[in-house]
């Protein structure tokens, strides 16, 4: 017993902190390579920490703590504070705060608990400090020795943590998101519309689903939970999703979004709620419609677009109404993380066929915006300041992303856009603008649709995706990029064999902000186009 309890608060430390050296920035992949030793072995860590800039504070997940290593860990939304037990020892850590309450006693913190890309992150040195832990750093072989005085192991001379900066490793494949998107609109994914209305049927598949995407290398899954104003979960402000039984409005008779997190995390796998905020309805009958659908409840607030239903951005009560609807799963379920994709306001208008918010841009624009283009961008930009403060507010823990259009802005226009000449742009089409989301730190993450092969000229995958690199170099913001396996086959340039994914798969390792990527969708990805699964489980050493 003696030996458990030394090996298992040694173990603790290697969550909790090392401070090393950065660059000035969060690069989560200079850490990679750090190892942690314990009696001889390299232990093993499902996330890499990552450097607190100017203090070269290490943090590390909190949820490590509670979920592999045994420590007492609680997490309270109300107090946004983290308090870790272990051995007679109790740490309160609450965000914001630059003292630590320590057995009933407060200590100078230099770095607080923090949220971060879809975890909340404790500083390392600090807690095994408090916990009584000695830690021996080898510059050398970047391996950090783990002691506890329990053992009566005698203290290490200390070692100075390496001083230069270190350059970003090229990410090891075991650390990538490898993600794919399950869409629920019109049955694309998932469920079958044979499945309509049959709870165990639809169990079923979703079961089979994430066996399939597992066993090809997937570990995170991006599920469409709301995809026309609608809900695949119990919802006080949304009806039910047709997709679900053929009609909407109708209770499927279990609660679907409950089931799919518990199915995704058994497997250990990522959950991610995708949410699609403004779209209505892909028809435009509201008499199909059920009487507590926002399209009767607020028929001002829809506009009519190319044969389908929009909830109007401009107007500010339609806006928190999206965002009460989001916050709802938020608050009620164990999901990873907040998904919007990028329908935002449709691309498509023309001189002709024209998005009519006119009346909107006059009456709601309390900031005097002269700029239509401007204005439709402030109201993005709110809704996604809104649901950052709001999702971490309830849960540090829970990562916020957006998969915008893959090109930002064409060079030809924006002096500072990406060398390319896309006919629809994130910011002037979906008036997305990425870039202030990306800086303001509004964001956990971004994914671009960068659907384009490595010899498209007009919009080359590469060139787009190093722009995207360094729009989030220095931000703490994570990049992944969406790819297009249901491209493959297709007479567009580029796409004649499977090899073009796993080259795309190639670069990306060699761009060091690029922490992973997506696939558009789970249905393309297995349906084998040209023999790609087995192209990505030999990459992902999953055969």
């Amino acid at each position: 017993m003696k030996f458990f309890r030394v090996w298992l608060l040694a173990l603790l430390v290697f969550v909790l902190v090392w401070p090393v050296s950065g660059t000035g920035q969060v690069q989560a992949a200079s850490d990679r390579d750090i190892q942690i030793m314990m009696d001889g072995e390299i232990l093993p860590s499902d996330s890499a920490p990552y450097v607190k800039p100017i203090v070269n504070v290490t943090m590390v997940p909190l949820r490590v703590i509670s979920e592999e290593m045994g420590a007492g860990v609680d997490w309270s939304s109300a107090t946004r504070s983290a308090t870790i037990e272990k051995d007679g020892n109790t740490l309160v850590l609450k965000m914001g705060n630059n003292t630590a309450e320590v057995n009933g006693t407060n200590v100078p913190l230099e770095v607080s608990v923090e949220s971060r890309n879809s975890r909340t992150m404790v500083p390392l040195r600090f807690v095994g400090e408090q916990l009584g832990l000695t830690v021996d750093w080898d510059p050398t072989s970047r391996i950090i020795t783990l002691t506890s005085p329990v053992g009566g192991a005698e203290k290490p001379p200390e070692a100075s943590p390496p001083t230069e900066p270190q350059q970003p490793d090229i990410p090891a494949q075991n650390d990538e998101l490898r993600g794919a998107w399950i869409s629920t609109v019109s049955n694309l994914d998932w469920p079958s519309k044979a499945s309509h209305g049959k709870a165990d049927a639809q169990k079923a598949e979703y079961t089979k689903l994430l066996d399939e995407l597992q066993e090809t290398g997937i570990n995170a899954v991006f599920v469409q939970v709301r995809p026309s104003a609608d809900a695949l979960y119990r919802s006080e402000l949304v009806p039910w999703s047709g997709f679900l039984t053929g009609t909407v409005g109708k209770d499927p008779g279990y609660d679907p979004l409950q089931f799919l997190i518990e199915e995704t995390h058994r497997r250990g796998m990522q959950f991610h709620a995708w949410f699609n905020p403004f779209r209505a309805s892909t028809g435009s009958d509201v008499s199909k419609l059920p009487a507590n659908h926002v399209a009767k409840q607020h028929p001002e607030w829809i506009v009519k677009f190319d044969g389908k239903l929009y909830i109007n951005p401009g107007i500010p009560e339609a806006r928190a109404h999206i965002v009460d609807a989001i916050m709802e799963v938020v608050n009620q379920y164990d999901i990873d993380g907040v998904h919007l994709d990028d329908y935002f306001y449709p691309s498509g208008e023309t001189a002709k066929v024209k998005f009519n918010d006119d009346n909107t841009f006059k009456s709601y624009n309390a900031n005097n915006i002269g700029d239509k283009g401007d204005w439709r961008r402030d109201n993005i930009n709110d809704l996604v300041r809104e649901l950052d403060t709001r999702i971490h507010a309830v849960k540090p823990s829970v990562s916020f992303g957006i998969s915008p259009f893959g090109v930002w802005r064409n060079k030809a226009t924006d002096p500072t856009g990406s060398d390319t000449r896309a006919g629809i742009t994130a910011y002037d089409s979906t008036y997305a603008d990425v870039r202030t989301w990306i800086r303001e730190g509004w964001i956990d993450y971004v994914v671009p649709q960068i659907y384009w092969s490595m010899t498209r000229k007009e919009a080359r995958y590469d060139i787009i995706a190093k722009w995207w690199a360094g729009e989030v170099r220095g931000t703490g913001v994570k990049l992944y990029v969406g790819h297009a396996p249901y491209k493959i086959g297709t007479p567009e340039i580029g796409w004649n064999t499977a090899q073009e994914i796993i080259d795309q798969l190639d670069y990306n390792r060699t761009v060091p902000e690029i922490s992973g990527s997506i696939f558009f969708s789970a249905k393309d990805l297995l349906k084998n186009p040209l023999g790609l699964i087995s192209l990505l489980q030999t990459y992902y050493g999953n055969k």
